[in-house]
């Protein structure tokens, strides 16, 4: 393995201390150097050997660092994207990579242009309810697939204080930017490209100014219908991962371990991290010649966010490339968009 990429976060607020902070740590590829602390200073209670810098502009000076994860928030991206890579580094860039498809345009040009890799990242690909679903999927044991549904709900009625995600005067605001881009880029990962999509929104939380629902409708060839659905005000227990096909069905509940663990100080080099336990297995009923049914459990597959860092170690120092492309953050984009 070539010398490790040294690496800053933007940030250490949910998103860097649970999704990003702990794999880049671990991982051999990487060595985490800085973080961006505007206020508090509570890095170092977890990596003592972190350099906390009090603004970007010292994160970005720091010329020893190669990596910039850029996980402010969303309608911050694309300046601090553009400003990371014109400092000489690689970006990777939380979800949504930005507000709009030209933004998105802008980003992957700058980058060529300097020759810097941007990658986005899209974790729920390594979930292990989605993991579970696509070797069922690809297994074939389904038949030819006739719906698909993915959801991700939530019960939420209080407005979130975080403003960027609540104000319809911030661009890449609500539900939609937040939990869509999880729910596109998991049918994008399957089944590439829609021929053609159709977009739900509605706001029902009393004092939201932003769609806090939304669902879509996507259709692929051989009649194969994909529906997306979310919402902040889903009180019962819904099933994220529901697929149908000429020869079965298979259901699997969104129990992916992987957040609360790290959540909770675990560390992804610990044994037990990604493993569901015992009773969320994914049901698959399929259908035999002569109409009798069969219904097994599935076990889960381990989920691993790593993956994406062992991807984006490759990505920058081998060129090899990035599984989240240009091509599916555009085609997401104008779904979030439309």
């Amino acid at each position: 393995m070539s010398k490790p990429i040294v690496t800053g976060l933007m940030a250490y607020g949910m998103s860097g201390r649970i999704f990003h902070a702990p794999f880049i740590s671990t991982n051999p590829g990487f060595t985490l150097k800085a973080v961006v602390e505007r206020h508090t200073k509570k890095a170092a209670e977890i990596y003592p050997d972190i350099v906390s810098y009090d603004n970007v502009d010292e994160l970005l000076n720091d010329g020893e660092i190669e990596l910039i994860i850029v996980n402010t928030p969303n309608n911050t991206h694309l300046e601090y994207a553009i400003r990371a890579m014109r400092a000489g580094k690689h970006v990777l860039i939380e979800k949504p990579a930005a507000a709009t498809s030209a933004e998105v345009k802008q980003l992957f040009d700058l980058g060529r242009e300097l020759g810097k890799h941007v990658m986005v990242y899209q974790n729920r690909r390594y979930d292990s309810g989605f993991l579970s679903a696509k070797e069922v999927i690809e297994s074939g044991r389904l038949g030819d697939l006739i719906e698909v549904t993915f959801r991700m709900d939530r019960y939420k009625m209080a407005i979130n204080v975080k403003t960027f995600k609540e104000s319809k005067t911030i661009p890449a605001n609500g539900l939609v930017y937040d939990l869509g881009p999880h729910l596109i880029d998991n049918a994008i990962a399957l089944f590439g490209r829609p021929l053609t999509f159709h977009k739900t929104t509605g706001i029902y939380r009393e004092g939201s100014e932003v769609p806090d629902y939304f669902h879509y409708h996507l259709t692929y060839p051989n009649q194969l219908n994909v529906y997306l659905t979310s919402g902040l005000l889903i009180a019962g227990e819904t099933p994220g991962f529901v697929v149908n096909g000429t020869l079965g069905s298979f259901i699997k509940n969104r129990t992916d371990v992987q957040e609360a663990q790290l959540d909770k100080g675990m560390m992804p080099t610990d044994p037990d991290y990604g493993v569901e336990p015992a009773g969320n297995e994914g049901q698959l009923t399929t259908v035999a010649i002569d109409n009798k049914k069969c219904t097994e459990a599935v076990p889960s597959l381990k989920g691993d966010y790593m993956h994406i860092f062992d991807a984006a170690y490759h990505t920058i120092r081998d060129n090899a490339l990035f599984p989240v492309t240009e091509e599916h953050i555009a085609w997401q984009m104008e779904m979030l968009e439309a």
